[in-house]
């Protein structure tokens, strides 16, 4: 199958698809874009930016969508939900939606992803979220007690039941093998998820009890696949009143 479909009598070669190019894949020929398929990586730019929507990229289940303008957040009230935002440890314990767990893996699906490999994937984890916790804690127990001899700093930290979770009821796990990618998700699902209401952890500790827990994989399905963030999702049971510290930014004007 051809990755590049051109309607030639749609086409007028304008050139603004050969131009966008990421791949130099499109080239106009005789007055009409062609591509030969070779370097495209099927981002998606020309089939976008044609003004008589002459070109189709095969391969994706879901259509594109037309819009008139992009839509843009307001500058100050979306810095103001970044500065206002907090790390959430403690939740209600209260379900979250099929519905808005839905809309979260949607604005991770919607990241950008290098060369556009897509190769992100996630893992929604409700039922076996005590299960997974439950080996997490006594894996990491065994860590800490032999890491507390040597480190001055980790004798105050303390282990419970919840450790990992908080309560939580939801907890995504975002996989892939390119770690860029898989963060800019992250980073969507979070901003989705607090946009909905919803606090977010991130749980550095349960992605590293994953990566080395057969257990925890087995539950999982994991084979190949490379854990790379936790979130750990729900409704926050506290209220902050006051932004985070934050040092002025180191910047080089060059």
């Amino acid at each position: 199958m051809e990755k590049i479909t051109i309607d030639l009598e749609k086409c007028t070669g304008c050139g603004l698809c050969a131009k966008d190019c990421v791949g130099l894949d499109i080239q106009i020929k005789n007055g009409k874009a062609a591509a030969n398929g070779s370097s495209c990586i099927k981002c998606g730019h020309c089939e976008a930016i044609c003004p008589n929507n002459a070109i189709k990229v095969a391969g994706f289940e879901n259509p594109v969508e037309e819009f008139s303008e992009q839509t843009r957040l307001n500058p100050d009230e979306l810095l103001n939900a970044i500065k206002t935002r907090r790390t959430i440890r403690q939740f209600t314990g209260e379900a979250v939606s099929k519905e808005i767990i839905e809309k979260i893996i949607e604005a991770g699906r919607l990241a950008p992803t290098g060369t556009n490999s897509q190769g992100t994937s996630y893992i929604v984890l409700q039922n076996t979220i005590e299960e997974c916790e439950k080996i997490a804690v006594k894996m990491f127990s065994k860590i800490l007690g032999f890491g507390q001899k040597i480190i001055p700093q980790l004798k105050s930290m303390k282990i419970d039941d919840n450790f990992f979770f908080k309560k939580a009821p939801l907890v995504i796990l975002v996989l892939g093998s390119d770690k860029v990618s898989a963060s800019l998700a992250a980073q969507n699902m979070a901003f989705m998820a607090e946009a909905c209401g919803l606090g977010v952890l991130f749980s550095g500790f349960f992605t590293g009890c994953v990566k080395h827990s057969r257990k925890i994989k087995k539950i999982l399905g994991l084979k190949n696949e490379e854990p790379v963030i936790t979130l750990v999702i729900g409704h926050p049971a506290v209220k902050y009143r006051r932004t985070a510290n934050r040092n002025s930014a180191v910047v080089k004007y060059l």
